[in-house]
């Protein structure tokens, strides 16, 4: 992934933190978050440092008999030195990375399984018995 150098996460993201990206043939979807309850940044009085920025990536493929396949991807932004987060374009890329490669390992995962559970070859038929001679 490429991040675009005109977004400071690199991606577009909407009011609640949200984007979404294109890469590697699917749609990867973003999500932005902090542990705040939506109020102005405070300062945590435990440990005197702005809350963390979360940095989530799932990949979502529909499958055959409403299957879905899922991937999963996380990427933390810590603040220092008492000041806010800043954004981190290299943190979207982590994120996305690992959604991606989460998928192919539940995808793999998933194909290994299927075969290991593919039904067995119906048997031959039994021949028909021949019928009786008449008296």
């Amino acid at each position: 992934m490429i991040p675009d150098p005109n977004q400071p996460w690199g991606v577009e993201i909407d009011y609640a933190g949200r984007g979404t990206v294109a890469e590697g043939g699917h749609t990867v979807a973003l999500r932005l978050y902090d542990n705040t309850l939506g109020g102005p940044l405070q300062l945590d009085p435990m440990t005197g440092e702005y809350p963390a920025v979360y940095v989530t990536a799932q990949v979502v493929e529909d499958g055959e008999s409403g299957t879905q396949l899922r991937g999963h991807g996380l990427a933390m932004v810590q603040p220092a030195n008492g000041r806010p987060v800043v954004p981190d374009p290299a943190a979207v890329v982590r994120a996305v990375t690992a959604a991606l490669a989460d998928f192919e390992t539940r995808r793999a995962a998933s194909a290994a399984l299927c075969a290991a559970w593919a039904p067995a070859p119906a048997p031959e038929p039994e021949p028909a018995p021949e019928p009786e001679p008449a008296p």
